[in-house]
């Protein structure tokens, strides 16, 4: 393995990455999609969240995705999504995109339907089949409901095009909708949407292809997918690389490979026994070999000499940054320059469940508000505000959006 010099850290990094659409992004990272939870409650864009991409924009990224954008307000992650339909507010989104996209930057949303694990209190969640686990209930969808899946992606699509986005991620990974349907712990359908891998893509193939005759062919379309759902029935290596040889035979731009799932029970990313600190690193230079598609790695980037060993012995062709970003807004013109300096991750004495992310969830609205330098919430403070802001946005989504359909 090729250890890079400091001398050549910035350069490796700083290589521009042509996609197969043509269009040419900056330099090698990514500011990876996390839930920013900036929305205003009604599925709309805020100042607040296009002063943070735009900061990102400034900092060096050569591409910063939003995470968990959602092209029906149904089934969403959290009331703190956006929102892609027509009654969306298009100068707030016009607003996001002109500001993520200054210094040559690209900002593309995160397109999902979270099915199953849809935010109950302003959704009844549907997924690929009806489950009744402890921990998990859902209803099944019926054939009607995955046909119009493609063009509900497709119409989120064009939407993102027309207010100026420079692409769109397709949402395949972490246990939602599509990752669902690619999961037999999920999936357990016997029709034309169940059975083997290959089957069981159908719908992420049609999603694929409609967003494809939607955009364009100069219009990059990225794609998330799980490398393993790390969860016992679920998605296994050799299913997932299987995955990687039909992805090659369509019309997707980056392929964004991480894992893990948000489902109660699953493994951590960050309990992953990878030796040299970043996750998937392995799987996705077994990918490489099977796909001249463009490869991105996410999770577990913290220093820039584990991302530009990775860009350099061709494991992958961009790192995916998130945590480290939401600490420095800056990161990428710090690890492009010759005296680069990499974060400090905080370390916590507990670890409830979803404190971390909750923690920094409110440090990206701190960045947002400029307020970084006077944050020093600790994990229960920040579950605390994330959940109460969640719960008063419930009534306004509700308001914006009656109920989901049954």
């Amino acid at each position: 393995m090729t250890i890079i010099n400091s001398a050549n850290l910035a350069d490796t990094l700083g290589r521009p990455l042509k996609l197969p659409c043509g269009v040419v992004l900056k330099n090698r990272i990514v500011k990876a999609a996390m839930s920013d939870s900036l929305g205003d409650g009604r599925g709309n864009a805020t100042d607040a969240q296009s002063r943070l991409y735009e900061r990102w924009a400034q900092g060096g990224a050569a591409l910063s995705l939003i995470g968990e954008v959602q092209g029906t307000p149904y089934y969403p992650e959290k009331p703190g999504n956006l929102v892609l339909n027509p009654n969306s507010d298009q100068q707030a989104l016009q607003d996001l995109a002109r500001r993520g996209s200054i210094n040559g930057s690209h900002i593309w949303p995160q397109l999902g339907h979270a099915g199953a694990l849809s935010y109950l209190p302003i959704s009844e969640p549907k997924g690929p089949s009806a489950l009744n686990f402890a921990e998990l209930q859902c209803q099944g969808m019926s054939v009607a409901d995955i046909e119009a899946l493609p063009t509900m992606y497709s119409n989120a699509a064009i939407i993102a095009k027309n207010v100026g986005f420079g692409g769109i991620q397709i949402h395949a990974g972490h246990g939602f909708l599509l990752s669902q349907f690619l999961s037999p712990l999920f999936n357990r359908r016997t029709d034309r949407y169940g059975g083997s891998i290959e089957i069981r893509f159908r719908v992420v193939y049609e999603v694929i292809e409609a967003v494809r005759k939607a955009v364009g062919d100069a219009f990059p379309i990225g794609i998330k997918i799980n490398s393993t759902d790390q969860l016992e029935g679920g998605l296994t290596e050799e299913e997932a690389m299987k995955m990687i040889g039909i992805i090659n035979q369509t019309s997707i731009d980056l392929i964004d490979i991480s894992g893990g799932t948000y489902f109660l029970g699953a493994s951590a990313s960050s309990d992953s026994s990878s030796s040299n600190g970043h996750y998937f690193i392995n799987f996705a230079q077994r990918a490489k070999q099977i796909t001249g598609i463009s490869i991105m790695a996410t999770g577990g980037f913290k220093t820039r000499q584990q991302a530009a060993n990775a860009i350099a012995n061709d494991a992958v062709d961009m790192v995916g940054v998130g945590r480290a970003m939401a600490l420095n807004c800056n990161l990428a013109n710090d690890w492009l320059s010759i005296d680069g300096s990499d974060p400090v991750l905080p370390r916590f004495s507990t670890n409830p469940p979803g404190g971390v992310t909750a923690w920094y969830s409110m440090r990206l609205t701190a960045l947002a508000e400029g307020n970084e330098d006077t944050f020093d919430l600790d994990l229960a403070s920040a579950m605390s505000i994330y959940e109460a802001r969640d719960e008063a946005r419930c009534d306004k989504w509700c308001q914006a959006f009656g109920h989901s359909p049954n």
